[in-house]
């Protein structure tokens, strides 16, 4: 077994996920009708399973109640038993994980919840993808895997916003170029203005205007040193039609004109075209 994958309490599993999977195989698994019981190992593969059924799953000694909306992740050369209840269909994966940064501690089973659904059209898009693009599975399992790391923290703790803030951060994102009022967003996350407010504090810290402010301000930095757009383009890209107040803005938020950073921006390019290859 691959000891590393293993966190010190044994019920938890670190993930690198700072690189694609290999994904090696994946479908529909259909299981309990010959036998009841099946146990094997993967020597060099983590497995990811969707259940639809209830089962007991035992890694490395240590039994796991899962139904259905459950998910399990077992790193490789863990030994495994299934005891199914009958005939039981599952999504799997079978991959292959080399990344060497930083691992995501995730629990070896655990319930998927509201996210169940997704996690159900990632791996059948995933298996759609497999045949004439393998790329593109490894790309949807990646999604998958990332989409895991939102239900739950090490400590147990919830890593995922509240409802209303992812809902009101993705309403922020999707509109930074129109005008945005705070009232707005509390109605599109389904909440009111005060309550929109106090979760947001609660949990970025900071306030829902400043939020907006700032993700207007990145946008704007990146499309004036990294785009041939012109400025009163970017200006509108972000909400902010007006160039007085764009320009006010920029030098606020950004420290700099937007001219400046365009050309601060283009001075980078340059240089970066005028270094002598390597040798």
């Amino acid at each position: 077994m691959t000891q590393s994958a293993w966190s010190r309490t044994g019920y938890t599993v670190l993930l690198p996920l700072d690189e694609p999977p290999r994904v090696v195989g994946l479908g529909v698994g259909v299981h309990g009708v010959s036998s009841p019981l099946d146990v094997f190992r993967l020597p060099e593969l983590w497995q990811l399973h969707l259940y639809r059924y209830a089962a007991q799953l035992t890694v490395e000694g240590v039994t796991h109640e899962v139904r259905p909306g459950f998910v399990s992740l077992v790193p490789p050369g863990s030994v495994v038993a299934f005891r199914y209840r009958g005939r039981s269909e599952h999504l799997y994966a079978h991959l292959g994980l080399s990344g060497s940064g930083e691992s995501v501690e995730l629990p070896v089973v655990q319930d998927a919840g509201a996210l169940m659904p997704a996690l159900s059209d990632l791996l059948l898009r995933a298996v759609a993808w497999a045949p004439r693009a393998p790329r593109g599975a490894d790309a949807e399992v990646w999604t998958a895997l990332w989409r895991l790391t939102e239900l739950a923290a090490p400590d147990g703790a919830a890593t995922r916003p509240h409802t209303a803030v992812a809902q009101a951060i993705a309403e922020i994102e999707s509109r930074l170029a129109e005008p945005l009022s705070v009232p707005d967003v509390a109605r599109a996350a389904g909440v009111s203005h005060n309550h929109l407010i106090r979760l947001f504090q609660a949990e970025t810290g900071g306030t829902v205007v400043a939020y907006i402010r700032q993700r207007r301000m990145e946008r704007a930095k990146h499309l004036l040193r990294e785009s041939t757009l012109p400025i009163p383009a970017v200006a509108a890209a972000v909400g902010i039609a007006d160039l007085q107040a764009f320009n006010k803005a920029c030098r606020r938020e950004l420290g700099a004109s937007p001219r400046a950073l365009r050309a601060d921006g283009g001075s980078r390019s340059s240089e970066g075209q005028s270094r002598p290859a390597p040798r």
